[in-house]
């Protein structure tokens, strides 16, 4: 299912911004992003990633903003004494004129900024703990999304299962006529069996008849497009959290289309025959959108 969520923190000097979106996949693929010197938190990002969703591709990445503070500037007065003493000495051997304030300061080395202070074991660890639960709050928004998503594909799917359940009946109503069909189709062809050189055996004769008879019985097949008719409806009801169906439905359209394929094979009758066309067109578009669930 597609969907999108985003959520942000903050932690001192840092702020960060998750994002997640998703869209539709057979399985799990999670892309993951984080800066530079966050790769700590690919693994468990991850990990909550699978915890949180079943099906997609999902894509997770984290934004950092550190806020500079002002650094403080010291300046190293034993490198200034140095240097004096050094000047001193050579104006003692030459006429050298004294050096100038901002001469000195241009030296390298005499102004210092104060490196900023590396962070500890303790707050990197309370740092990434925050940064993971902001995750958690996106990967929430994330499924809040596509359960929205998914509320509105259930009343897409509720209505492919109409159409089959229709269709099914009108194959089954065409099917009752069926036998008659047949059982004209033979009679016009007797003449032909009955004039054969040799005749056909009475035993032979029968079975043509018993053969003739099974390949037209489609009220198996009938039964048993009910039935997956009726396993469907149960997998919708039992979706939610933790229950993925998307699986099961997609081996369920699997089991339609072979029954709605049979159908068309054992057609004796141009009608029944497109309706069996129109079941595998409802069948179809009903498993494009199975693709969609988790």
């Amino acid at each position: 299912m597609t969907g999108y969520a985003r959520a942000d923190g903050s932690d001192g000097a840092v702020s960060f911004v998750w994002e997640a979106r998703s869209v539709n996949g057979r399985a799990l693929e999670t892309r993951l992003r984080v800066p530079s010197g966050y790769e700590r938190l690919e693994h468990p990002a991850r990990a909550m990633v699978a915890e949180a969703l079943r099906r997609g591709s999902v894509s997770v990445s984290l934004q950092i903003a550190e806020r500079r503070t002002q650094q403080a500037v010291r300046i190293n007065r034993e490198l200034v004494r140095d240097l004096l003493a050094v000047i001193d000495e050579l104006r003692a051997h030459g006429d050298i004129a004294p050096p100038s304030a901002d001469g000195l300061l241009r030296v390298r080395g005499v102004i210092e900024e104060d490196a900023a202070r590396a962070l500890s074991e303790e707050e990197v660890a309370a740092l990434d703990a925050k940064m993971l639960g902001t995750l958690r709050q996106a990967l929430r928004g994330l499924v809040d999304a596509r359960a929205a998503e998914g509320a509105r594909l259930a009343v897409m799917l509720e209505g492919h299962l109409a159409t089959i359940a229709a269709l099914r009946d009108k194959a089954a109503s065409r099917a009752a006529a069926q036998g008659e069909l047949i059982r004209a189709r033979f009679t016009a062809q007797l003449a032909d069996i009955l004039e054969r050189v040799p005749p056909l055996t009475p035993e032979r004769m029968a079975q043509e008849i018993a053969i003739l008879v099974g390949k037209a019985d489609v009220r198996e097949e009938l039964d048993r497009l009910q039935a997956h008719i009726a396993a469907a409806h149960e997998l919708m009801k039992a979706a939610g959290p933790g229950n993925p169906i998307g699986r099961k439905f997609d081996f369920l359209c699997q089991e339609f289309n072979r029954e709605a394929n049979t159908l068309c094979s054992k057609s004796a009758d141009i009608e029944l025959t497109r309706i069996g066309i129109e079941l595998k067109s409802a069948v179809e578009q009903m498993r494009e959108q199975v693709q969609n669930v988790e």
